[in-house]
């Protein structure tokens, strides 16, 4: 796209979110659709706009996302992890406020693999002395 100012990439558990900021005034589209339809829920909106309210740039960018994997509260975190990176990319003076409102800290808590011969993750088949 050429009009297109900053690019990232956010992530929160298993969940990755590709942003686009764009010219424009305020609109997201997420994975070719509008938020309003994607992301039901107002609280996670309010949530991924965190990163705009907090650098005072509501309405001055388009938000295009590329979002997959985990579920739609894992990608809201990923989408805002994505639009704090892409806020730096553009102003590197956002950073400090950002970071101090942990926007652009990774959400790295995964569910924990299965081990083979075990009932789960950490949950063992019951012992048999005899």
């Amino acid at each position: 796209m050429a009009n297109e100012l900053s690019k990232a990439t956010g992530r929160r558990k298993t969940a990755v979110a590709h942003v686009r900021l764009v010219p424009g005034e305020g609109k997201w589209i997420v994975n070719g659709v509008a938020v309003e339809t994607y992301i039901p829920s107002e609280s996670l909106r309010d949530y991924m706009n965190q990163p705009f309210a907090i650098t005072e740039t509501m309405g001055k960018y388009d938000v295009l996302v590329s979002a997959k994997g985990g579920g739609i509260a894992g990608q809201a975190g990923a989408m805002r992890h994505a639009l704090s990176r892409a806020l730096c990319a553009l102003d590197a003076s956002l950073r400090d406020a950002l970071k101090k409102a942990g926007c652009l800290t990774r959400d790295s808590r995964m569910k924990e693999r299965k081990k083979p011969g075990q009932r789960g993750a950490r949950a063992r088949f019951q012992f048999s002395k005899r």
